[in-house]
């Protein structure tokens, strides 16, 4: 339609034969987020750099195949629980739940068929000045043995010229756990570029964070302070400035692998800022979570192939992940996941890209 903000298509067809759509929203100039059903995935976010030009930021893949082939959370909505539960394990009003074990020892994003394997529904689509695609999933209760029915409810959203909104609710039919989040893997000189993150600069705004054992479990200590670590980055400082350094920490996660503890109370602040050299591309990030998991891509290995058939490599993105403490089932002092019946579980986390001259 002449002068939309929106455009739908099919991006692929599921082995059942249910199509898979794409919603693309349009921002100013070149600025759009291309959103597909299949696990509420962000495929594509196209942003500006300090000459004008745009290029894709986030990993993926061109076509619906690479999705189904391999789970690797690229652009993923993540749930019903994101990151980590030790054991797969947790204790709930007295119960024992147990979760399928799928990453070493732990539960992680959700199981073996989280929510970035389903189809979500396409309930709404907006193409007004703030153009928005609103998708749904319902997880019946025992998916995955997570108690409860859950309602999810997800936006994204065009806030502003170049800026990405992305709001989630969830609701319960009895008592759960919850903790959403998207699991795009940002490079800022672009998706296809051959180049690391490595040399990207990044603010954190928290004075603490989590310290892990092997397995990335939070270890039964209070949050650690970042002076004096390779894990400070209140000031801007390259990613691959200290992660090569002799510390245990650095060692544990392959490089940063860590939930940073943000002062939140449930209201939208400033959380990161990622920058990258050469194209000038900024993206400052903004959440209302009490987390934000650091992941520096140590685990991308070159088994796969991304965007323009491009080997997918460590460190050739990283993740700014916000969300609730990883293994927070399981740690009274963390912030809680518990959801009950009549409540909503709220996220939000805005993207907002610019770009000055390197």
């Amino acid at each position: 339609m002449a002068g939309s903000k929106i455009e739908k298509d099919v991006f692929g067809t599921l082995p059942d034969g249910r199509n898979v759509e794409r919603i693309v929203l349009r921002g100013e100039g070149g600025f759009e987020a291309r959103v597909i059903a299949h696990g509420a995935v962000l495929q594509a976010l196209i942003a500006p750099d300090a000459k004008g030009g745009y290029d894709d930021v986030v990993l993926g893949h061109d076509a619906f195949a690479g999705y189904l082939a391999e789970r690797k959370f690229l652009g993923a909505t993540v749930g019903r629980y994101a990151n980590r539960i030790a054991k797969g394990q947790f204790s709930l009003d007295g119960e024992t739940v147990q979760l399928a074990v799928n990453n070493g020892p732990n539960a992680l994003h959700g199981g073996l068929d989280g929510f970035d394997r389903k189809l979500w529904d396409i309930a709404e689509i907006d193409d007004g000045a703030a153009p928005a695609v609103t998708l749904t999933y319902r997880s019946p209760h025992g998916e995955e043995n997570y108690p409860g029915r859950l309602d999810v409810r997800l936006t994204y959203r065009i806030t502003g010229p170049t800026e990405l909104s992305l709001s989630m609710e969830a609701r319960t039919d009895r008592p759960t756990i919850v903790n959403l989040t998207n699991h795009s893997f940002f490079n800022l000189e672009g998706a296809t570029s051959g180049t690391s993150i490595l040399d990207h600069k990044l603010i954190v705004a928290a004075e603490h964070f989590l310290a892990i054992d092997p397995t990335a479990i939070p270890l039964p200590e209070p949050p650690r302070s970042v002076a004096g670590t390779p894990f400070d980055f209140r000031d801007a400082q390259a990613v691959g400035a200290r992660i090569r350094e002799s510390h245990e920490q650095l060692q544990n996660g392959r490089g940063y692998d860590h939930t940073y503890c943000l002062a939140r109370d449930g209201k939208l602040a400033f959380a990161a800022r990622l920058e990258a050299p050469r194209s000038g591309r900024v993206m400052e990030l903004f959440t209302d979570q009490p987390g934000l998991q650091v992941y520096s891509g140590n685990y991308l290995d070159g088994t796969i192939s991304g965007k323009g058939g491009k080997l997918i490599r460590q460190s050739d993105a990283m993740c700014l992940e916000p969300h609730i403490w990883p293994d927070a089932p399981n740690r009274p002092d963390f912030p809680s996941p518990r959801l009950e019946p009549g409540e909503v579980y709220r996220h939000h986390t805005v993207y907002r890209f610019g770009a000055r001259m390197p």
